[in-house]
């Protein structure tokens, strides 16, 4: 059971890193993502505002509605000068490097006109403002690469939501790793049985779907087949992981060991799984033991399941959820 092998490459804003890349000459250094996270990933900095010529210090920018349509605006706050029109220019050509870069998912800056993921400010001509706006970069991001794990940072402070992207982005290096050409049906087979449990804990819904196109492999060309699994893969992950799920998961882990353990041994497990659906426990306590009990008892396809051990465990993600 491991996690996954090579380095993990993921985009950032470069503020977020520590560089004085603000419109105020400072940072905004994340210590989550300097200190715990830095030592599994490689970092590919980006600051849209720096990289289009800003300087730094520089006058602040926002987003504003178009009086004449719905376009979201970039504009400087006082010298009203627009720089939607670079920007968009520069993101297309930026986010080209960026597919080169093979990257595994990407962090954005919260609350900025150019890389916020959601519920940026936008002023309206009138004075008022309302936070329902994308940033630029961060529109044509997500649109280029529709698989790729992205969040911000300020979302990461939640440990469900920190988890859950974490999860991704190593699995879509995984991912990364095995769809290449000739795309041979067995590997995607094989690919599928060793996540079937993680997509269940995710979107039992999509696991079925992704399984029935697996099943069906014959009727598709490889490359049509790996796209479409593809589109499935990473519409479950986007699924926010829950307790009643991960209980699930869990229970059907244990079906395993039923003619194998002790009546003592079986109550301990039960009650473990219970404890963690009534919140007693974290995660890592059930998951301990069965990785305990397949330690002592031969189950090929429990042990080669990724959700036993979806990211490196020096990470102890699983012990905050």
């Amino acid at each position: 059971m491991t996690a996954t092998s090579g380095k993990i490459r993921i985009g950032v804003s470069a503020c977020l890193l520590g560089e004085n890349v603000r419109f105020d000459g400072g940072h905004k250094k994340d210590a989550y993502l300097t200190s715990t996270l830095a030592p599994f990933v490689e970092w590919v900095a980006v600051c849209p505002e720096v990289e289009i010529g800003m300087g730094t210090p520089r006058e602040p920018i926002r987003l504003v509605r178009d009086p004449e349509g719905a376009e979201l605006r970039l504009v400087s706050v006082k010298g009203n000068v627009d720089h939607t029109k670079r920007m968009k220019n520069y993101a297309r050509a930026r986010i080209q490097q960026l597919m080169h870069d093979r990257l595994n998912g990407y962090i954005l800056k919260k609350d900025s006109p150019s890389c916020g993921m959601e519920r940026v400010k936008v002023h309206a001509e009138n004075g008022t403002s309302t936070k329902t706006g994308v940033g630029i970069f961060a529109v044509a991001l997500m649109e280029a690469m529709p698989h790729l794990p992205v969040e911000e940072e300020g979302r990461l402070h939640d440990a469900r939501l920190r988890a859950n992207f974490i999860v991704r982005v190593f699995a879509h290096h995984r991912w990364q790793h095995v769809a290449q050409p000739p795309y041979p049906r067995r590997e995607l087979v094989a690919f599928h049985a060793r996540h079937k449990l993680l997509l269940m804990a995710h979107s039992e819904t999509h696991m079925r779907e992704a399984g029935k196109l697996v099943a069906a492999a014959d009727k598709l060309k490889p490359k049509e087949l790996w796209a479409k699994y593809a589109d499935l893969f990473f519409a479950a992950l986007r699924h926010q992981a829950t307790t009643r799920k991960h209980t699930n998961v869990l229970m059907h882990m244990a079906g395993y060991f039923k003619n194998k353990l002790q009546p003592g041994d079986k109550r301990e497990l039960r009650n473990l799984i219970a404890d963690y659906h009534r919140g007693l426990v974290p995660l890592i306590v059930p998951i301990t033991l069965i990785r305990h009990y397949l330690e002592k008892f031969e189950e090929p396809y429990l042990a080669a399941q990724v959700y036993l051990l979806p990211h490196p465990k020096e990470l102890m993600l699983l012990n905050h959820v």
